[in-house]
């Protein structure tokens, strides 16, 4: 099985372009989606979380607000969440993985680069758009403000630098250009 990691920064397209892949039938894993189910009840990061943490978790489930009000108030807080988070997504992904027989399949980490995870995939896609396309598109989302969109943008590698890293670029500034990109990686790696 090819296996393709998909990463981009926020506001880039990635989710819209990950369902692109959906849309033409490749497998796609989400490792957001991972997260959510570690830190729901039942979930195998929440004991853990709780150990370190225990005002993060709320009803059997890590409450991802307090844990975001802990983790930008401690400056250590974010690397021990990380030395639990990063190893249960990393199973997760692996016995997805192994319960797939497609010919390809996506993997989609917003952190990619950022985690050093690009050697564990074939190839790399990145997606990506303008700056000024890319801050319209997170603004209109009204969940966060515009320095909180700026401090995110400060811990991501920057999106020249994925670019000069990346295999495959999908320019998500339109649709159909994006659809094209899609359509031309899988024509290539299946």
């Amino acid at each position: 099985m090819i296996r393709l990691g998909l990463t981009g920064s926020i506001g880039m397209g990635k989710t819209t372009t990950a369902q692109m892949f959906r849309d033409r039938n490749i497998p796609v894993w989400d490792a957001d989606a991972a997260v959510h189910r570690l830190y729901a009840q039942g979930g195998s990061a929440v004991d853990p979380v709780a150990a370190i943490f225990p005002d993060a978790v709320r009803d059997g489930a890590v409450d991802r607000a307090r844990l975001r009000g802990v983790v930008t108030t401690d400056p250590d807080a974010l690397a021990r969440l990380e030395a639990i988070v990063h190893p249960l997504v990393a199973a997760d992904r692996a016995a997805w993985s192994e319960a797939r027989s497609a010919p390809m399949a996506v993997f989609d980490i917003p952190l990619l680069y950022e985690t050093d995870a690009a050697g564990q995939f074939d190839h790399v896609a990145v997606v990506s758009t303008d700056p000024d396309t890319q801050r319209r598109r997170v603004m209109e989302r009204g969940t966060m403000t515009g320095d909180q969109f700026d401090a995110i943008l400060a811990k991501q590698m920057p999106d020249a630098e994925k670019r000069r890293r990346a295999d495959y670029i999908i320019d998500t500034s339109t649709m159909d250009g994006a659809r094209q990109d899609v359509d031309r990686i899988i024509a290539e790696l299946t």
